[in-house]
């Protein structure tokens, strides 16, 4: 229960597609946030609000869409014109980073991102995810399981059990934490739930 303020507004009953121009999200599945049967560059297209295949692209946009896929490093400023359905899991997480960021959102929302992904791809997106966030300084929500990466990134570090906030660190705090004080934590807390 409870309300969806952002930024002092009351977000709770507005439309999922109107949030959308303030919120950006990153599911667990790889396969949602992106279209599979368009090209790379119609998804970055539809995302920018440009139409996707509906829009004829300016060279100057082509050219814009291409920098900022080379951004990711995995060469798919190579593979433009091929459907988004043949990337990798990694690949179609990265991607789905872009897209979630092609506008100006208020709210970035990484709901278990990385879960999904081999070690080596879950790597690579959280730190492209790192240097995005960073470089758009947009608010950030990451749920993760991974406590490595709960401790390494963001400000601060909220801990939940079964819908209840029992943990809360930021700033010094949270640096000093270590990932066998976080099991600790939430192994206490386990017990004392009956768990």
């Amino acid at each position: 229960t409870g309300d969806i303020i952002l930024d002092g507004e009351d977000i709770t009953l507005t439309p999922e597609y109107k949030r959308s121009k303030q919120i950006g999200r990153l599911f667990q599945d790889p396969m949602r946030g992106s279209a599979p049967g368009m090209t790379i560059e119609e998804n970055l297209a539809l995302a920018a609000g440009k139409g996707g295949w509906l829009h004829r692209l300016t060279k100057q946009e082509k050219k814009q869409l291409r920098e900022r896929v080379a951004l990711l490093g995995m060469g798919l400023e190579d593979r433009m014109s091929q459907p988004v359905g043949l990337l990798s899991g990694g690949q179609r997480q990265a991607l789905a980073l872009i897209l979630a960021n092609m506008t100006d959102i208020e709210l970035l929302i990484l709901d278990e991102h990385t879960a999904a992904l081999d070690p080596k791809s879950s790597e690579t997106v959280m730190r492209i995810t790192d240097k995005l966030v960073k470089e758009k300084q947009v608010t950030s929500l990451m749920v993760t399981h991974n406590l490595r990466f709960a401790l390494e990134y963001g400000s601060r570090l909220v801990m939940m059990h079964e819908g209840r906030c029992v943990l809360d660190v930021r700033g010094e705090e949270k640096q000093k934490l270590e990932i066998d004080a976080l099991l600790k934590v939430f192994n206490e807390i386990s017990v004392e739930c009956g768990n």
